[in-house]
């Protein structure tokens, strides 16, 4: 559910969005195009948000940094730090304000959404 409403958000926002399944996916789809802004789920199947950021700053080396925003159902103290810890470069929590979700993607790609 999540999901389709943060699509819906980008959408509205006049972004074009890629959906994936999961953490191996989207590492796949990472290393096949560029894209502005990943936002990442920490719980996904197969490998998770942490896994798939790690290994998506591995194969960007120093070429080019793709910014990462964790957007996930962790609030507890400390998860924000774990996120930043595995190569994220912002965390959002669920459920995603429309306005804070906004200002995230501003602030993280140079044209905005």
């Amino acid at each position: 559910m999540n999901q389709q409403v943060s699509y819906e958000l980008l959408k509205d926002f006049g972004c074009s969005v890629t959906m994936t399944d999961n953490g191996a996916e989207t590492l796949k789809f990472a290393q096949d195009g560029a894209y502005d802004v990943i936002l990442m789920d920490c719980q996904m199947p197969v490998m998770d948000g942490y896994e798939a950021c790690k290994a998506i700053r591995e194969f960007e080396g120093g070429a080019r940094h793709t910014p990462i925003i964790a957007l996930t159902a962790h609030a507890m103290k400390g998860d924000r730090e774990r996120c930043i810890a595995a190569g994220m470069d912002d965390y959002l929590s669920k459920p995603v304000d429309p306005d804070t979700l906004y200002h995230a993607l501003r602030s993280w790609t140079a044209k905005g959404p």
